[in-house]
């Protein structure tokens, strides 16, 4: 039966800050709901596939800005896609040697894996050599990707990591005019408002006890004799100078004016140096071309930062987006309306209530009481079920199966009209399988090693970027994406129309089970009633509309109505004249169901 349902499915399915304003790009994509496409820039375009635990760059390979072709570009927008979100370009701490082009080497001590965090950066005004086709020229490769996003009709989003460096950081392409972080800070006081870190006095940085089990062999000179006197406190805000391996203890926490030590006293007048400095670092960005910065921990950086800096950054680039990473509900309205975000993770809310429900736990009436407390913010949350910090859905860890995350998938693109995020990789059914290096065997694709992703490889097939080399199954889970983020995109109902959730209601009647989910948008004549069953074997269904949607559905009590699904499983129904409908549910499957007379 469940081969059935796919078989079905397949059928579908460089210059100082300015005050001139940027203009937005020509190229732009027409203005429907965001599709953000996340790609790990250093793994996108690797074709090696020798995958050696803690590989050298020489061992497994490397993917280039370059790779990322006008094919390569043109093959994502056709998923639906209107941003990409490069992730890792801008310069971090790494193992390979790039001293012949005068960038100092880092110390193995304070860099995780070989190729090193994308989140410790080393210089914000530079670009990650390891990315470059020739390094002398990486900026510009970087500028000629931007080009070429555009052209293709997409955007560009990058990472700004605001609340923390690499514990070597040093800027050696700053432009003229601008100081460095740290240049000039008091280092022998724990807390001043200017200093840029946060120190202490008298104590000397002691990297964690090896953390790399093939230390000698992997990273010689990992002999914890990194020098940093006084140590600075993590990123992750510990003040010790003797960090642990599972600490970020590879990063240096920058100081926006507020004495934690303290209960987080503020002192925002005058404005804080670091303030400023980061400020600069995003305008420097905007005039490469970026579209959106994707704002790496952004509630560990104080509200009131974003809220001078945003409107700042914006007034020279008004196009720009503003994507918090933030896992707190509580805050969310704050960093939104006081903080001038334009989009936040829904993590903690949705990706880990639909996560649950794909692993057979919880209850989709969770998701009603979800929608119910963002129903004033939802188009600011942005949905996803994988990024570089998350578990593959085709994981063990995850689902094992990346079919069974269609109803969730369903769900995060068409809830509401907040954006939706997929990760590269995630749209051909890739598990994150293997021990790459510090991360281990997690069920994640490495942001630490070198690594070729074996499964979007495939679809890479040595740079075609065709996907011929994917089974029949992995071609069809990709149809399926296209086909829901292209629907997601584009139909006025969903990008735009009211939503109406028709799960509560149904589970007091007894009419679905806790593993299924309903809910109705609309739009003039674009009526949907979405089904998705998060049920492990075949249900059958009754399904009630409330009086609230058959008044906004506008059906006439005279006429009947039938429902043909979009995903075009084959599937119909025919609405009652009480607005109800029976309809079968197998194994994690969606319906979209388009009501006509």
């Amino acid at each position: 039966m469940k081969r059935l349902v796919l078989l079905l499915l397949v059928a579908v399915l460089a210059c100082q800050p300015t005050k001139e304003k940027i203009p937005e790009p020509m190229s732009k994509a027409p203005q429907h709901k965001p599709v953000i496409y996340q790609v790990m820039t250093r793994l996108f375009g690797n074709t090696v596939a020798t995958n050696k635990l803690y590989g050298t760059l020489q061992e497994n390979g490397v993917g280039k800005l370059n790779d990322i072709s006008a094919t390569a570009l043109q093959a994502i927008k056709e998923l639906g896609v209107t941003h990409v979100w490069y992730t890792g370009v801008i310069e971090h701490a790494l193992l390979t040697d790039y001293t012949a082009y005068g960038i100092p080497s880092d110390d193995p001590d304070v860099v995780k894996g070989r190729a090193g965090s994308p989140y410790a950066i080393k210089d914000y005004y530079d670009i990650n050599p390891d990315l470059a086709t020739d390094v002398n020229h990486r900026m510009a490769e970087f500028e000629a990707l931007v080009a070429r996003t555009h052209a293709a009709g997409l955007k560009v989003i990058i990472d700004f990591v605001p609340n923390h460096v690499a514990r070597a950081y040093h800027s050696d392409a700053k432009p003229e005019g601008i100081k460095d972080l740290g240049e000039g800070d008091d280092t022998s006081v724990s807390f001043k408002p200017d200093n840029n870190f946060y120190y202490l006095p008298g104590q000397a940085f002691q990297p964690p006890a090896r953390y790399n089990p093939l230390a000698q062999e992997v990273a010689p000179g990992e002999d914890k004799k990194f020098l940093e006197n006084p140590a600075k406190v993590t990123g992750n805000d510990q003040f010790t100078a003797t960090p642990g391996v599972n600490e970020w203890f590879e990063t240096v926490k920058l100081n926006y004016g507020v004495d934690i030590q303290d209960n987080r006293k503020k002192y925002f007048d005058p404005i804080p140096t670091t303030w400023v400095k980061m400020k600069d670092i995003l305008v420097y960005w905007a005039h490469k071309g970026v579209d959106g910065f994707r704002c790496d921990m952004a509630e560990m950086v104080p509200v009131e930062f974003w809220q001078w800096a945003i409107p700042q950054v914006k007034a020279v680039a008004p196009h720009l987006i503003f994507i918090a990473e933030i896992y707190n509900p509580a805050e969310y309205r704050n960093y939104i309306h006081t903080g001038k975000f334009d989009l936040l993770y829904d993590k903690v809310q949705l990706y880990d209530t639909l996560r649950n429900l794909t692993r057979g736990q919880g209850n989709t009436n969770y998701i009603t009481g979800i929608q119910k407390w963002l129903a004033d913010i939802n188009t600011h949350m942005l949905h996803f079920l994988e990024n570089h910090d998350e578990q593959r859905i085709a994981s063990r860890d995850f689902a094992g199966d990346p079919w069974k995350a269609v109803p969730a998938m369903v769900i995060s693109a068409t809830i509401d009209k907040g954006p939706v995020l997929i990760y590269f990789g995630q749209e051909v059914g890739e598990p994150g399988a293997g021990a790459e290096g510090f991360g281990g065997d997690d069920g994640r694709t490495t942001i630490f090693d070198y690594w070729g992703v074996p499964e979007h490889q495939k679809w890479l097939n040595g740079g075609k970027f065709d996907g011929g080399l994917l089974s029949d199954n992995q071609k069809a889970v990709r149809q399926f994406y296209a086909d829901i983020l292209r629907f997601a995109s584009t139909n006025p109902a969903i990008s735009g129309g009211e939503y109406f959730d028709l799960t509560e209601f149904n589970q007091q009647q007894g009419n679905i089970p806790h593993l299924v989910h309903v809910f109705a948008r609309v739009a003039g004549e674009e009526r949907l009633v979405i089904v998705s069953g998060f049920n492990d074997k075949p249900v059958r269904v009754k399904i009630k509309l409330t009086k609230e949607v058959k008044q906004a559905f506008a059906l006439q009590l005279d006429q009947l109505y039938v429902g043909r699904d979009l995903l075009r499983s084959g599937a119909d129904i025919g609405l009652d004249k009480e607005g109800m409908f029976e309809v079968d549910v197998p194994p994690y499957v969606s319906y979209i169901f388009k009501i006509k007379h």
